[in-house]
């Protein structure tokens, strides 16, 4: 299927790694030139010349602070510089987390400078780009926590639930410019950072952190959260419906908040 890439431009915040630069070299490979947001450089020029590979010659990595206004208002300047308009943006960057007793006011805050804010400012900062191109998308990556709860993790997903709402109001604030703007809930998802910092615990347990059965083992046995598909899943399972829904091929779905999570017991 022809998403309709060719010659578009797109933006991934977090594009250095794990779902985010799933995402961008699917995007790579549809015929989009991409540029990557993230904070360390090395990361940085290792994704470009993976993105390059892909099929997206002109990629280019940014250095940007996302929890930084000026920072990321500089980094879509450049973009502006670059390319002058800009077709989509996919924004994954996700805070830290931790339990409630565990957070003060000022870890609240830098959650929710990263969970929520981060999206609100690179979309502002977009919106002039976006609203030059011929067509635009947006998408935004939450998390299935807003749905099931877990209390290691409640200041991000608060951020992250805002973040979703936010996202429902833009796709009816826009929809009169034909940005469709859509939201990525994924479940848990093998990256190379999950199974970095969980290797030692699950091999506790006599699993593998790289294996995605065992980590919903893990995952079901730790926290009662088991998915119908018994897996975990992979960044470009995140990455395959994302693409589409920032695509031009995506011409109808706007305001919807997309499990991606193997199956739940919620809706």
């Amino acid at each position: 299927m022809d998403l309709g890439f060719a010659g578009s431009t797109a933006v991934v915040t977090g594009g250095s790694k794990g779902m985010g630069l799933a995402i961008a070299e699917t995007l790579a490979a549809e015929g989009a030139r991409v540029a990557v947001m993230a904070r360390g450089q090395q990361a940085l020029d290792a994704a470009v010349a993976s993105l390059k590979s892909a099929g997206a010659p002109e990629a280019v990595g940014i250095s940007v602070d996302m929890a930084d206004a000026d920072s990321i208002a500089a980094g879509f300047d450049e973009v502006a510089e670059r390319w002058g308009r800009l077709n989509c943006v996919v924004h994954t960057i996700g805070p830290a987390d931790g339990y409630f007793e565990q957070m003060d006011d000022a870890d609240w805050d830098a959650t929710f400078a990263l969970g929520t804010m981060s999206a609100v400012r690179s979309i502002r900062a977009a919106l002039p780009l976006l609203r030059s191109a011929d067509w635009a998308r947006i998408v935004t990556l939450a998390a299935h926590s807003i749905q099931r709860q877990s209390p290691r993790l409640v200041a991000y997903t608060a951020s992250k639930a805002a973040l979703a709402s936010i996202t429902k109001n833009l796709s009816k604030s826009l929809a009169k410019d034909g940005i469709l703007v859509n939201c990525v809930c994924p479940g848990t998802i093998v990256t190379a950072s999950f199974t970095e910092n969980l290797k030692d615990i699950l091999a506790a347990d006599g699993l593998d952190a790289t294996n995605p059965w065992d980590v919903m083992t893990w995952i079901d046995n730790n926290f009662h959260q088991p998915c119908d598909l018994g897996r975990a899943g992979l960044p470009e399972e995140i990455a395959s419906i994302t693409a589409y829904l920032a695509s031009r091929r995506n011409g109808y779905v706007t305001g919807a908040t997309v499990n991606v999570d193997g199956g739940s017991d919620f809706v």
